[in-house]
């Protein structure tokens, strides 16, 4: 029974790979994209306002791999290194931190629009904030402290645009739901909203 199994599996995934194959062309299921990116917090969005806190925007490299299940269901690892921010409240720069944001996204591609290939996609994001630092006066007067990890939604909506055989030209936009508590003397003052959106442009390639 084990042997029957294994070769029904066996031919299953022959068959799904061939017909893949005969859908993309000489396309594989992998893409893997690099992307200059434009982080633009939505800063002020604080719970108190009293705070008025926000972090710097910046351009930040991205790197992102796709696996394609059929030729218009893709899942996506967006994937960058810790990124350093400035913490300002009320304008006043107080600090820093350093923030990782990997997010997992599905997809779906649209394959009706001739050589341009667009897209939408939907998941979660994760982030890790790290190396928190606060100005001296600030961190003795307030002993400040923020939340250390985020869990929030992602949305995202992008196109591929054909250059040469398997590479392409890359737009996409993402608003990332990200947000910390923030803390002073152990008490919770409010919760930072940095919910940024990210537009990015960049190449990919599939395998």
């Amino acid at each position: 029974m084990k042997k029957t199994l294994l070769a029904l599996a066996a031919v299953c995934a022959m068959t799904s790979g061939a017909a893949f194959a005969q859908q993309t062309g000489s396309e594989g299921p992998l893409m893997v994209r690099v992307r200059a990116v434009n982080l633009d917090s939505a800063n002020g969005g604080s719970t108190n306002p009293n705070l008025n806190l926000s972090v710097n925007n910046k351009v930040i490299p991205e790197l992102d791999v796709s696996y394609f299940f059929t030729p218009n269901i893709a899942a996506e690892l967006i994937l960058t290194y810790p990124q350093k921010h400035d913490i300002r409240s009320n304008g006043t720069n107080i600090g820093s931190l350093k923030h990782l944001p990997p997010t997992l996204l599905a997809q779906y591609h649209f394959t009706n629009f001739g050589g341009f290939k667009p897209y939408v996609g939907a998941g979660i994001n994760y982030t890790r904030f790290s190396s928190v630092r606060f100005d001296p006066a600030v961190q003795a007067a307030l002993n400040p402290s923020v939340s250390k990890n985020s869990w929030g939604g992602a949305l995202q909506v992008g196109v591929d645009i054909p250059l040469s055989k398997n590479m392409y030209l890359n737009f996409d936009v993402k608003k990332v739901y990200i947000d910390t508590n923030v803390y002073s003397n152990g008490a919770k003052v409010g919760t930072f909203k940095v919910n940024p959106v990210l537009a990015g442009v960049g190449l990919g390639w599939r395998f």
